[in-house]
């Protein structure tokens, strides 16, 4: 059973992810300050971090300083109410694997955390890249590359898409796979979101990856 340490100095809210990941499956521990957090995160006894930025004692981009710093490769996914541009760029570039504001749905959250947990790509690539033949996704700035070309920004659904089709290259995923994985609630059926953004990687990852499987889904090839 994987295990989610939660560091969150509102404990209504501590309370509230820690009883949805465990109704979930996920074993669970909380630390209400920086501190306490950054001490359990060291002893290697968990799977992913969900991270607070205000919190007494160190604040969120202090102990994600130290564990990065330390070499911790940890998932961690950074909760705040700052959701200014340049929070979410200083939590991405201190080595984040990703940034939610608050209010959050606890789906969206969820499925974050999975798509995080999923470490089934290529592992000859560096921890914070993914890589798929001549594509790499990079973990930390969501930037795409081929071949050597220059990067290719994508925007955050653009980006957890790609990742999505990355970690499951060559295999189909339905567009409701994509909906609960990606967006992380359900979309009405009728909705066209995942073709739409389908066309946005094509448009700009190359119409050839991304094969449409007729009544089933998309595959990357």
């Amino acid at each position: 059973m994987a295990s989610i340490l939660i560091a969150d100095d509102e404990k209504r809210i501590a309370a509230f992810i820690e009883k949805g990941l465990r109704a979930a499956g996920y074993a669970t521990h909380v630390a209400h300050d920086g501190a306490s957090a950054l001490a359990l995160a060291q002893t290697d006894e968990f799977d992913l971090l969900v991270l607070d930025v205000n919190m007494p004692g160190k604040t969120g981009f202090e102990v994600l300083e130290e564990l990065r710093g330390s070499g911790s490769r940890m998932p961690i996914i950074m909760l705040t109410a700052r959701t200014e541009v340049g929070d979410t760029v200083a939590g991405l570039e201190g080595g984040a694997d990703d940034y939610l504001g608050k209010p959050f749905r606890f789906d969206e959250l969820l499925a974050r955390i999975r798509l995080r947990m999923r470490r089934d790509a290529d592992t000859a690539a560096p921890a914070n890249e993914l890589r798929h033949r001549d594509l790499t996704l990079d973990v930390r700035t969501r930037q795409a590359r081929v071949d050597d070309q220059p990067p290719i920004d994508l925007s955050a659904r653009e980006y957890a898409l790609a990742e999505e089709l990355v970690r499951h290259a060559g295999q189909v995923l339905s567009r409701e796979q994509l909906l609960s994985r990606v967006w992380g609630y359900d979309f009405d059926p009728g909705s066209n979101i995942a073709d739409v953004y389908i066309g946005y990687l094509r448009q700009k990852l190359g119409a050839h990856r991304i094969e449409t499987v007729r009544g089933a889904g998309y595959r990357l090839v």
